[in-house]
């Protein structure tokens, strides 16, 4: 530089000179007002339908929705299930395929008829004197509402699909398709009718299956109840009492049977009783007759007996604070025995003084369920409130009685003595079981109760819906057998066939629908409410079988089809049935279809359907929380194997439930619930997807406000790397693109992280697993561009000249990275990509129509660039502590020394200097990096300190060069 110049320079302001980055698109996100905009635009454009034709003729990619319940606004399970959807299907048609999606609602069943019948309760109004028809008009147009509320809330969260088309469960054709399946059913004969104890709850008055029902733990009365031995092979029991133990007093009178083990060791003992205290004064009558009696139990439970047996006499003799009873076994008239050595045994009824059905006798059966795990190894059996009792009995001869009415009440025919407020109480109702409730009193008048305590906790079935208790109840219903021979294998046998060709993500979720399959009782289909698809059959008053003809389901399905479920009813039979049959000699079946079946049945009017001809069967994935293995999954795996031999789904997706922040479950009286639509109002539907594509789904996750803003953060920090990316592109032109092979080893580098990138998300596309996906992406754009290629090359953007061989080679790559990354994060940040998208192509599409980037092949060895990386990270560390001590401003005025044996052959003194950004940098002897300020001058443009410039505010050779040449006009 000649004197002339540097005088000229050294008072100059650059500003103006240098290539700062320039762009419209904000630094602040205002994502809930801007979001709701771009959604516009999408609707206006018809976007999604765009999609579909740019897709048209490509390979297909099918995810089948589950449908949600339409009943209340969504919660955060919702956004997660949806988002999750919605980035499969987003990332797959980004990979070129046609991934058409089709949401659909669950519209039937209780949730809603409970809804409905609300409205009744508060008016004080029976909903069973409302004409049918009418109810489910109701209930129908009560689902609709919340199928338009979900409808937008869903939309409003990014997810694009056939929202004006969806598959709702309540609409007629829908309901025919349905129908069709379940005729398909009866035609292969894979229903029948039978009487079992199924899953009832007495709140809903309906059987419910076992995806509807929860386990909570509950407090239960325990008692030991004695049943006198009327006849034995083994002389030594008779007169002796057989002892049973159970937490449902309620069904005792119903009793018909005992149950042993047949390899269970049992003893007849008598108990000794010792009382221990100050009174004197003890019931000798009652001390004499329990100790006159023998008792009947397995030998190791004899001890714990004794134990409840001395506890409870303890309490009736004396109270609180009293003597205290003791009972031991007395050994010298013990006898044991085999459980074997049992049969032939006859008990009777606690109760037999009632006469009638309690004067019975009670045999002693053999059963494989019985164990010593707990209370005395003898089993009371009613049929009509137990699987294994009624298995057992029916096997024995012995029939249930159906004592117990829908609301869980006794018969009032059936009560066993007067009828009095306590005792036709509801069974579920605590105080009906009751130490001191009927229950325990009749047995207590009986001489026959031995012990009672209201202290047992265990888990019990409740109603996911009602939160109400369940009972076993055994009633006519309509069943799917699993264990029926069809062809050459049962549906239980083709259904896990086809769960092991299924892929499972996570793999543990094959297991767990496994186990669920293999012990799949028989498939209830029948509930006994009004809002939902009838059983659409006529059973043949006569011969108890139901009606195949093709011709009457033909009718019935094309009248489904026109009225919708409306059109089963009796004004219908006539015409239903044909000319040749009389509706008089047959049974109109009023029964409901469990609504399980009802969504299991999808893939058959759904994705078989012309309404939706770019969907195909069998669906490529099914994705829903994990508590679908034994719902949707399974219903519908079950149907499709049933009708069509085959699971309909290739692959099968489950997300775990959604925490509170401390990993509690949420619950809105704990307070700790996070509301979507409110997370909307704050941070914008963005956030929500980064978080719920970010978290490790396949596990329980959390959700709080400090991780909220946590995920904000990493937001604000992706959308800066684009706005830098943007400004640094500002006018970028195809004529100043340079080949890859022609760039810098740094730009080469870069370039090969980016397709190492490329490599690790398509294989997390592939394994749906979309936390890798977004953590790999936001960690490439902080970590290896922001912190590190853009801090490194800004200098070079921002300082040399326009038309330069390496500004030109950065920009190059900035663009190439653009490109790439808008693409990856289209899927995840639906709003903020197509807003940055829009931003550099303002006239341009979508970034939604785009596919997957064609990364270009660059090579680098890595391992250099490790410890380079490495290295600089050192280099970071060690001029830190200058910086806060204000020894310099920044690491440009460092002076640093460090190992030679730590730097990567082939890099420069100059090069180092550049990378590490700072002064000079010297290869040392030393093992440790050095930092000292420099003594060089500062140039007046580009800010570096190089031994070059002769004093501060004079220019570098390359400023001098750049703005000589700006100052000539070039």
């Amino acid at each position: 530089m000649s004197d002339d110049t540097a005088k000229r320079a050294k008072g100059r302001d650059y500003r103006d000179t240098v290539f700062l980055p320039k762009t419209d698109f904000p630094m602040k996100a205002g994502l809930p007002a801007k979001e709701p905009g771009i959604l516009a635009r999408w609707e206006d454009a018809k976007l999604y339908k765009q999609l579909r034709e740019a897709r048209t003729g490509r390979e297909k990619f099918i995810l089948h929705d589950g449908p949600p319940y339409a009943n209340g606004n969504i919660h955060i399970g919702h956004a997660l299930n949806k988002v999750l959807k919605d980035a499969v299907v987003r990332t797959q048609s980004l990979l070129g395929k046609d991934a058409p999606y089709v949401p659909g609602w669950d519209c039937h069943g209780l949730p809603i008829e409970w809804k409905v019948e609300e409205k009744y309760r508060k008016k004080k109004l029976n909903k069973d004197e409302v004409p049918a028809r009418e109810f489910r008009q109701e209930c129908r147009e009560y689902a609709a509402e919340w199928v338009d509320v979900q409808r937008e809330q869903f939309k409003r969260l990014g997810v694009a699909g056939e929202w004006d088309k969806p598959y709702l469960t309540m609409a007629p054709e829908a309901e025919a398709g349905i129908v069709t399946e379940l005729l398909k059913f009866a035609t292969s004969g894979q229903l029948y009718r039978g009487a079992k104890p199924v899953m009832w709850s007495p709140v809903e008055k309906t059987a419910l299956a076992e995806a509807e029902v929860e386990y909570e733990d509950i407090t239960s009365t325990q008692i030991d109840v004695a049943f006198e031995i009327v006849e034995s092979p083994i002389e030594e029991l008779v007169g002796a009492h057989a002892v049973i133990w159970t937490t449902t007093p309620w069904t005792i009178p119903v009793n018909q049977a005992l149950a042993y083990g047949k390899g269970i060791e049992y003893v007849l003992f008598r108990p000794f009783i010792t009382i221990v205290g100050a009174s004197t004064s003890f019931p000798d009558a009652a001390v004499a007759k329990i100790q006159s009696s023998g008792f009947v139990m397995a030998s190791p439970l004899v001890d714990d007996f004794c134990i409840r047996l001395a506890s409870y006499l303890t309490r009736e003799w004396f109270g609180v604070g009293g003597n205290t009873v003791k009972v031991t076994p007395v050994e010298p008239t013990k006898k044991v025995f085999s459980g074997s050595d049992l049969a032939g045994t006859i008990a009777r009824h606690p109760m037999h003084k009632l006469g009638g059905f309690f004067t019975e006798p009670r045999p002693l059966l053999p059963g494989d369920f019985v164990t010593t795990d707990s209370g005395t190894g003898l089993v009371h059996m009613a049929p009509d409130h137990g699987e294994d009792d009624f298995d057992l009995c029916k096997a024995n001869g012995i029939s249930p009685k159906f004592v117990v009415d829908a609301d869980g009440r006794y018969r009032e025919e059936w009560l066993w003595l007067p009828r009095t407020d306590e005792r036709s109480g509801s069974v579920i109702n605590p105080k009906f079981n009751a130490p001191d409730g009927p229950i325990c009193s009749d047995l207590r008048e009986a001489g026959a109760l031995l012990s009672a305590s209201a202290d047992y906790g265990h888990s019990y079935p409740h109603s996911w819906r009602s939160k109400a208790k369940v009972i076993y109840r055994c009633t006519p219903q309509w069943f799917v057998p699993m264990d029926k021979l069809q062809g050459d294998a049962t549906l239980r046998e083709t259904a896990l066939t086809e769960i092991d060709t299924t892929r499972f993500v996570p793999a543990k979720g094959k297991n767990r629908i496994g186990s669920m399959v293999e012990g799949k009782p028989d498939w209830v289909l029948s509930r006994q409410r009004a809002w939902g698809v009838p059983i659409t059959l006529f059973v043949d008053r006569k011969s108890g079988e139901y009606l195949v003809d093709p011709a009457v389901n033909a009718r019935i399905i094309e009248t489904i089809n026109a009225d919708g479920v409306d059109g089963w009813c009796e004004e219908n039979a006539a015409m239903l049935l044909g000319p040749d049959r009389n509706p008089d000699d047959y049974e109109m079946i009023t029964d409901i279809l469990d609504v399980w079946f009802d969504s299991g049945c999808t893939h058959a009017f759904v994705l078989e359907s012309d309404n939706w001809p770019d969907l195909r069967s069998p669906a490529d994935l099914y994705l829903e929380g994990s508590d679908q293995h034994r719902g949707w999954f399974q219903s519908s795996l079950v149907e499709s194997c049933a009708t069509r031999g085959v699971a309909p789904y290739k692959a099968v997706l489950t997300h775990g439930f959604t925490m509170a922040a401390d990993g509690r479950k949420m619950s809105k009286s704990l307070g700790n619930t996070v509301d979507p639509l409110k997370v909307m109002e704050e941070y914008g539907a963005d956030i929500i997807r980064m978080w719920a594509l970010s978290v490790d789904y396949t596990e329980d996750h959390r959700i709080g406000p400090e991780i909220l803003k946590g995920v904000a953060d990493q937001y604000r920090k992706l959308r800066n790397t684009f706005r830098y990316m943007l400004g640094g592109l500002q006018g970028f032109a195809e004529s100043e693109r340079v080949y890859v092979a022609d760039m810098p080893e740094l730009e080469r580098y870069m370039l090969s992280l980016l397709g190492e990138l490329d490599t690790k998300l398509r294989k997390a596309v592939d394994d749906f697993d979309f936390n890798t996906y977004t953590r790999a992406l936001t960690e490439f754009a902080n970590e290896d561009l922001s912190a590190f290629f853009f801090d490194i090359r800004k200098d070079r953007l921002y300082c040399d000249a326009p038309d330069g061989q390496e500004r030109r080679a950065y920009r190059t790559a900035l663009d190439v990275l653009f490109n790439a990354l808008i693409r990856y994060a289209a899927p995840v940040l639906v709003f903020t990509a197509e807003e940055v998208w829009g931003t550099r192509h303002p006239e341009g599409s979508s970034v939604h129509l785009l596919e997957w980037p064609e990364v270009p092949r660059a090579t680098a060895d890595a391992s250099r660039w490790d410890a380079l990386r490495a290295l600089r990270e050192r280099v970071t560390e060690a001029i830190e502590p200058l910086r806060r001590e204000k020894t310099i401003r920044s690491g440009l005025e460092a002076e640093v020394t460090v190992p030679a044996s730590t730097v990567p052959e082939g890099f420069s003194p100059s090069d180092l200097a550049e990378l590490f950004i700072t002064g000079n940098v010297t290869p040392g002897d030393g093992d440790e990096v050095i930092v000292t300020k420099t003594s060089d001058a500062k140039c007046g443009r580009c800010w570096r300190l190089l031994p070059e410039v002769a004093e501060d505010g004079e220019l570098c050779n390359r400023c001098e060069s750049v703005v000589r040449d700006m100052d000539a006009g070039k």
